[in-house]
This record gives C-alpha cells, structure tokens and sequence, in this order.
C-alpha cells in the first residue's frame, strides 16, 4: 500500500442550509461535500501538486457506458495526446481497499483501456499497471 503524503491545501467551503459544498477546481463548480467528494478533491490535489499532472489533463466525475449500464468514474489522467492514462477510485475513508473497489476500477478500464489504475481510500493507495491484461502492483503512482 502507498501512503500519501498530502500538500496544505485550503478548500474553499460553504454552506447552503444543513449542506456544506467544496468547490472544485477542476470541474469549476461547487459539489456537495460528503466524505468521498472530501478524499477526490485532496487527492486531486496530490496529482496536481506532488505529482504535477496538468489539471487541463485531468476528468473528474464522467460518464462512462458499460454495456447498457451508464457509471461515472471518480478521476481519469489523460496522457499528453490525451488518451486516457491512468484511472483513480475513490472511497470514503472508512471503506477498505478490497478485490470489490479493484474490480469496479477494472470494470471501467474495459472502456478506457489505461495502463494504470489507482484506488484509495484517502489514506492509503494501491496502484497498479495493466500490461497484456497482467495486472502487477506498483510501489508509487506514476508521476506526469
């Protein structure tokens, strides 16, 4: 497991109600904040920070198609040539990194088709390459 070390960031947060909202840097807009939007937009900031992925290069909450089945991934990394890179999963931090969370990751690589793929709990990380349909953990995500 990876252990990330995340950069001071000050979210900007409000309220509306009995709801708080994060804004989101990379899609422009305020998104309700539950405990997975809160792990998304730190580790969001790690790419962009410690990691130095371009935001211009980075999805976040897309629709995808699977069959008849319409899903949203949590954060896709384009490539330079803008294919997809890399795909992230995010999970609250009290959801352990289990085979259910990799297998959804790789459920949405079917479309994608990306050579590595990342789940985290905002915690801890696993990271993983994907090459001739072997998938082997990795001991650091990738930097741009």
């Amino acid at each position: 497991m990876i252990k990330i070390e995340y950069p001071p960031y000050q979210p900007k947060i409000k309220k509306e109600g009995e709801a708080e909202f994060i804004f989101d840097e990379c899609r422009k807009k305020w998104v309700m904040l539950s405990p997975e939007e809160w792990v998304r937009q730190n580790f969001l900031q790690y790419l962009i920070q410690v990691k130095k992925y371009p935001p211009s290069l980075i999805a976040v909450e897309k629709e995808i198609k699977l069959g008849e089945l319409k899903k949203r991934f949590d954060i896709v990394v384009y490539d330079r040539e803008t294919r997809p890179w890399m795909i992230v999963e995010c999970k609250a931090m009290n959801v352990p990194l289990s085979q259910v969370v990799l297998d959804q990751v790789l459920r949405y690589n079917i479309n994608l088709q990306v050579p590595f793929l990342t789940i985290t709990n905002g915690n801890y990380c696993l990271a993983f390459t994907l090459k001739e349909n072997t998938l082997a953990e990795i001991e650091d995500i990738p930097s741009s």
